[in-house]
């Protein structure tokens, strides 16, 4: 296996208490974020809080000036305009207001700017019309996804393990899904359910790579009954270090590539998986194993096979 580094001693333990201070932080910004998202207050896609998305196809450049004054004439200055360069391509979303089922506007709006640009043709390339009552729905099915994950995660690691252990990186990937969504709620960056998946998908590589290190712990318990647990913990993180390093920069190769070459509907998606990877990363090393030293203690009691 290629080593980027070999025989690292670096005390990861004596790190900890400056780590929960920024882990602490990161989930508090979290939480307020799901909060927001739940009573649909956050920066949301129309997947989850419900409107209407229309992409269309210009056959010259066009002004976004021009097609927002529009809009907003018609009485949609509300609409979200997005304009994917050297394409003449234009996203319109706009958002439903309230709870209420309100009148689909995609074929009105798309009849109005055919009407105002006649020198302009377009092609309506997709049209996505939600109502909010679905948008509610889903984000509630989001949350539920994500609960029954935890629960997962804590059964398969207290079999694989032990509970402690099951709950330790259980905390470590709900630390890392409530940093995103903190991220990008204070950010104002759109979450959609392509965003849902994002946090399902980082929440399953924070917890290959906790396991990992868990693995290595088990054995090190084993073999070195003599050291403090916080000494085990930091000897297996150095152990496995290099292979954890190649893991994750093989990987944020691959999700870089999707941020730039991925076009606009992969943009937020490839930028979740890159915060993800860098901060599944840090999780493993510094809240799995010191959540594991808070309820453990310093001793080194076996593990089961």
């Amino acid at each position: 296996m290629i080593e980027l580094v070999k025989n690292t001693k670096i005390d990861f333990m004596g790190l900890k208490n400056y780590a929960f201070a920024l882990s602490a932080a990161m989930v508090i910004l979290g939480l307020v974020g799901t909060v927001q998202i739940y009573r649909g207050k956050a920066n949301l896609g129309i997947d989850l809080a419900g409107g209407t998305s229309i992409q269309l196809k210009f056959q010259k450049p066009f002004s976004m000036d021009e097609i927002r004054s529009l809009l907003a004439k018609a009485g949609h200055g509300e609409a979200t305009l997005q304009e994917v360069s050297g394409e003449n391509i234009l996203l319109v979303k706009l958002r439903a207001l309230g709870q209420k089922e309100e009148k689909m506007v995609a074929e009105p709006m798309v009849n109005l700017l055919r009407q105002s640009l006649p020198g302009n043709p377009f092609v309506v390339e997709s049209v996505s019309e939600i109502g909010p009552a679905i948008g509610h729905k889903l984000r509630q099915d989001a949350a539920l996804a994500l609960l029954v994950s935890a629960l997962a995660i804590i059964i398969y690691l207290a079999w694989r393990f032990e509970f402690k252990f099951g709950v330790a990186a259980a905390i470590a990937t709900y630390h890392d899904i409530f940093a995103i969504v903190g991220i990008f709620w204070i950010l104002g960056i759109e979450m959609d359910l392509l965003f849902i998946t994002a946090l399902l998908t980082i929440g399953g590589y924070s917890l290959t790579d906790t396991v990992v290190i868990f693995d290595r712990i088990r054995e090190n318990i084993r073999l070195r009954k003599r050291n403090s647990f916080s000494e085990t913990i930091n000897l297996s993180v150095n152990d496995v270090l290099s292979r954890s390093l190649v893991t994750s920069i093989t990987l944020l190769l691959a999700v870089l590539a999707l941020l730039f070459f991925g076009g606009e509907v992969l943009h937020n998606f490839a930028l979740a998986l890159v915060i993800g990877l860098l901060i599944g990363s840090y999780s493993s090393v510094f809240v799995a194993g010191p959540m594991l030293v808070l309820w453990r203690g310093e001793k080194m009691a076996e593990v089961k096979r």
